[in-house]
C-alpha cells in the first residue's frame, strides 16, 4: 500500500487518534505541495494575485504567506 493511499485510509478511521493524525499528515503535504506550486508559478513569473485566483484566496494572503520564501529562491 503506498504511502498517500494508507494516509487516505487512515483519515478516514474510527480511531480518532489515528485519523488525527493522517488529517495532520495530510495538511502538510498540502502544504509541501503549495509552497512548491507557488514557487514554481513564480518562478514562471506569475502574479500574486494569479497565484491567489488558483488558490482560492486573497492576493494579500497568499503573499504574506509564501513572499518570505519566495524571495529566498529568488522569486520575489
Amino acid at each position: 500500500m503506498s504511502e498517500t493511499t494508507r494516509l487516505a485510509a487512515d483519515a478516514s478511521s474510527g480511531d480518532p487518534a489515528t485519523g488525527l493524525r493522517a488529517v495532520r499528515a495530510l495538511r502538510d503535504l498540502a502544504d509541501r505541495l503549495e509552497d512548491l506550486q507557488v514557487g514554481n508559478a513564480r518562478n514562471k513569473g506569475w502574479s500574486w494575485h494569479e497565484i491567489a485566483v488558483c488558490l482560492g484566496v486573497t492576493r494579500q494572503a497568499v503573499h504574506k504567506k509564501h513572499a518570505r520564501r519566495a524571495a529566498g529562491r529568488g522569486g520575489d
